[in-house]
């Protein structure tokens, strides 16, 4: 594939189906994939372990954050994985939604804080020296990793003003969604004038049944969203009181009839696949993005391999 393209998985299939998952996408070209920190689904860190052995040269990475899971042991446990993976473990970082804190009775206090104390732990573990540090909420006292230094990625998937700012400033790569706001978050990230992979991930629709499936995950594109993304989605106060209404009484399934087809393609690339091919290449060279990432949210190898060939060529024509 001429365009970097990789895959996030949330791990709601079973083990030997994600680890099959990883492969297929490997010996298709896929060049990373990450797997989310779900909290109560399948250990992230297990799982990718795992996928290090099956596998020779795909880059590995944690979806996290620093609210389920200590910096410390967050750094120690990629060290791990990228010894497994001889050196192609990556993270990203995030801020810690209310899916994944709520069912821990997390309070996601002071995030910002948490970003910045994460990044800067990681690194600094990560630089293989013994370390004492403190940061305003977490702090080292004597701390080193027995791997030794690991040069690891970091990037962050940001949404609102302060996290968008803080990616521009510390990390190395920033990770998007929401088509109809891609512009406006990279030119906040923009204004620290570093440079920084830029990341799009989404979940191309391309059939009746993909759009249907995107309604039906349309209520997490609301779920702790600033106003400016909110804004620029194009839905109203009335609408987003509607669907988190229906969210909280039935779920993401009781939201899907409220989302029309123009809430969809406002969020992400959707149509017919001459449509996405179009779009994709609108988005690479408006935005100049460094990477497409497809969003696999659902169990089934079959309709998950069918659906990375597909990508494959789209992104192929797109590159």
């Amino acid at each position: 594939m001429s365009t970097l393209c990789g895959l996030q998985i949330v791990p709601t299939m079973p083990v030997d189906e994600l680890i099959a998952t990883v492969r297929t996408a490997e010996e298709m070209g896929y060049s990373h994939c990450m797997v989310a920190d779900e909290g109560l689904m399948h250990d992230v860190y297990a799982v990718l372990a795992v996928a290090a052995g099956a596998t020779s040269s795909i880059r590995l990475g944690a979806v996290t954050n620093g609210y389920t899971r200590h910096p410390a042991a967050t750094a120690a446990a990629l060290a791990t994985i990228n010894v497994l993976s001889d050196g192609r473990a990556f993270t990203t970082l995030v801020a810690g939604g209310t899916m994944v804190l709520r069912p821990m009775g997390i309070e996601r206090s002071a995030p910002v804080k948490v970003m910045a104390d994460t990044i800067e732990m990681l690194r600094v573990l990560w630089s293989g020296e013994k370390v004492s540090w403190q940061g305003e909420v977490f702090g080292l006292d004597g701390a080193q990793l027995s791997s030794g230094p690991h040069e690891i990625p970091i990037w962050m998937a940001a949404r609102g003003e302060r996290m968008l700012t803080l990616a521009g400033e510390k990390a190395d790569g920033i990770v998007l969604m929401a088509k109809a706001d891609l512009g406006d978050a990279l030119e906040r990230v923009d204004r620290a004038g570093r440079s920084l992979t830029r990341i799009y991930l989404d979940r191309l629709a391309y059939t009746p049944e993909m759009i249907a499936e995107a309604k039906g995950l349309y209520a997490y594109a609301i779920m702790d969203t600033p106003p400016r993304m909110l804004e620029n989605l194009g839905i109203s106060d009335l609408e987003i009181a509607a669907m988190k209404a229906a969210m909280e009484v039935g779920g993401p399934a009781a939201v899907a009839p409220l989302v029309t087809d123009e809430m969809v393609t406002s969020y992400q690339i959707a149509g017919t696949r001459a449509e996405c091919r179009e779009s994709l290449i609108g988005l690479i060279a408006t935005h100049d993005l460094d990477a497409f990432f497809v969003n696999i949210t659902s169990p089934g190898l079959e309709a998950n391999t069918a659906m990375l060939e597909d990508i494959a060529t789209i992104i192929d024509g797109a590159g």
